[in-house]
């Protein structure tokens, strides 16, 4: 990888994306994350190279810093938490796309995120609490938020907010999914038994 196209068509293949030049400068261009709109892909020439810069965990950034010449503290910007990326040739490709890759997931850990793919894990024909949700997504005490990001959902195809109840097996309110009775028909689909609008969590609820 030496081109800028070629970066950035790696950085765009992500999910939820997208291609942004704010400094009205295009030799600056970069790729964000929808979620937040932190850029975690910077793209710029300097000295005749492409160079990239990418977030990274400090606790690897001279990982990458010793395995590579070509990779440096970041320009102009905290060298702590970024390296520059000089796509010179002498980087294999899988290790520049690597770098990409760790930088995105750095930048798009966000708690919504943790929490749609902590639903995607409840298996069908099962429910999860929003305190196993919470948990599944690494902090336990953010059942709340587990209740707000669902009302977001953003893709109810790929992201079976249905199958959430409360802590006593309750459904939510109609709101939530479109209509009366909608999430009970979208569980009873799966087989689970609804009733009184509650299901038996000793029945359906999901081992951890």
């Amino acid at each position: 990888m030496q081109t800028r196209e070629e970066a950035l068509t790696y950085g765009l293949s992500f999910p939820d994306t997208y291609r942004d030049a704010p400094f009205h400068d295009m030799n600056w261009q970069l790729v964000r994350f929808k979620g937040n709109k932190k850029a975690f892909l910077w793209t710029y020439e300097k000295d005749g190279y492409i160079n990239l810069n990418v977030k990274v965990d400090p606790g690897k950034a001279f990982f990458w810093r010793d395995m590579y010449s070509s990779v440096i503290p970041g320009y102009h910007q905290n060298k702590d938490h970024w390296n520059t990326v000089i796509l010179d040739g002498s980087i294999p490709d899988r290790d520049v796309e690597r770098m990409i890759e760790e930088s995105y997931e750095l930048i798009s850990d966000s708690p919504s995120r943790r929490i749609y793919e902590a639903v995607k894990r409840i298996p069908y024909g099962k429910v999860a609490t929003y305190a196993q949700v919470a948990e599944m997504a690494g902090d336990k005490k953010m059942a709340r938020a587990v209740g707000n990001a669902l009302h977001k959902n953003p893709d109810p195809g790929n992201i079976p907010c249905f199958r959430v109840v409360n802590a006593k097996g309750e459904l939510s309110g109609e709101f939530a999914f479109g209509g009366p009775d909608a999430q009970a028909k979208l569980l009873r689909a799966e087989g689970i038994e609804v009733v009184d609008g509650r299901v038996d969590l000793i029945k359906y609820k999901m081992e951890m």
